[in-house]
C-alpha cells in the first residue's frame, strides 16, 4: 500500500491491519514542500513495531524524477493555495500524473512479491470522493483503466488487484473507520493521528498552517465525529477551527 504520512493512507493502514493483512508500506519522497510526512510514516512504523506489529517499509527517492513537474506542491516560486479544498486555485496543488506514477511502481513491487512468494497480492490506495473534485487521477473511472491496462501488459496479473476501499467515502468516514480498526488493533488514536501531517505548507517545525485546502478539509472532518485533531497547528486548534469553518461558508456562499 501508498503510505504518504498523511491522514488517509494512515487511517488505510490502520484498516489493513485490523483486517489481518501482511503489509508492505510504499513512501515516496517526491521533492514535496510538506516532507515532514514522510518523518511522519517512519514515526507511525516505529510506533507499530512498539505495539509488537511490523510493517514492511520502503521510502523510495523519486525527486530525480519528478523534479520536473509543475505543481503547487513541488515547485519553487509557486504558493500553496490557502482556502476551501474544493476551490479552483486547489488545481495548483496537483502533481501532474502523480498518482500513476506510485501505482506503477507498486504494481511492479505487487507482481514481484506475488512471484517469489506464489501469493495472492492486494494493492491498497486511501483515494477518495473528497479528492474527485480536484484530482482527476483520484477518480473510480481512472483506477478501473489504469487497472486494466496493467492487466494487460504484465503476466500475473490475474493475482494482483486494486484496492480502493474508501473510493465513496470522505475524510469523515475515514475517520470514523479509522477509530474502529485502532480500537480493535489496541493502538491509540491520538497518538497515530498525530503522527501524520496533512497540511500542504507546514512551518519548519512540522505545524500545519489550518490555511491550506488539505488542512481545511481534515479539520472539518475531525470536527464532524466530535475530537481536536492531535496534530500541532501554528495557531493553535480553536483559530484552526475558527479558520476552517469560515474558508467552508465562503464556499458555499459562492457556489
Amino acid at each position: 500500500m501508498s503510505l504518504s504520512g498523511g491522514m488517509d493512507s494512515t487511517a488505510l493502514l490502520m484498516r489493513m491491519l485490523a483486517d489481518g493483512y501482511d503489509v508492505t508500506c510504499i513512501t515516496y519522497d517526491y521533492g514535496q514542500k510538506h516532507s515532514v510526512e514522510i518523518e511522519r510514516a517512519k514515526a507511525n512504523i516505529a510506533y507499530l513495531l512498539e505495539q509488537g506489529i511490523n510493517v514492511g517499509h520502503i521510502v523510495i527517492d523519486l525527486n530525480s524524477a519528478m523534479g520536473s513537474l509543475n505543481s503547487a506542491l513541488t515547485t519553487d516560486g509557486i504558493d500553496v493555495p490557502e482556502g476551501h479544498y474544493e476551490s479552483e486555485q486547489m488545481k495548483q496543488t496537483v502533481v501532474p500524473n502523480r498518482n500513476a506514477i506510485f501505482t506503477s511502481i507498486m504494481y511492479g513491487h505487487a507482481l514481484s512479491i506475488s512471484e517469489s512468494e506464489k501469493t495472492d497480492v492486494v494493492i491498497a490506495l486511501g483515494v477518495h470522493s473528497g479528492d474527485h473534485e480536484i484530482y482527476p487521477d483520484c477518480r473510480p473511472e481512472f483506477y478501473e483503466s489504469l487497472e486494466g491496462a496493467f492487466s494487460i501488459g504484465n503476466w500475473g496479473s490475474e493475482r494482483v488487484s486494486l484496492h480502493l476501499p474508501y473510493i465513496s467515502g470522505d475524510k469523515s468516514t475515514i475517520l470514523v473507520d479509522a477509530n474502529d480498526s485502532i480500537s480493535s488493533l489496541g493502538l491509540d488514536f491520538d497518538t497515530v493521528f498525530r503522527n501524520t501531517n496533512t497540511s500542504y505548507n507546514p512551518d519548519d517545525s512540522g505545524r500545519s498552517s489550518g490555511k491550506s485546502g488539505a488542512d481545511v478539509e481534515r479539520i472539518l472532518a475531525f470536527h464532524s465525529i466530535g475530537r481536536k485533531d492531535p496534530v500541532q497547528y501554528i495557531e493553535g486548534w480553536d483559530s484552526a477551527l475558527s479558520g476552517a469553518q469560515s474558508a467552508q461558508r465562503e464556499h458555499e456562499e459562492s457556489s
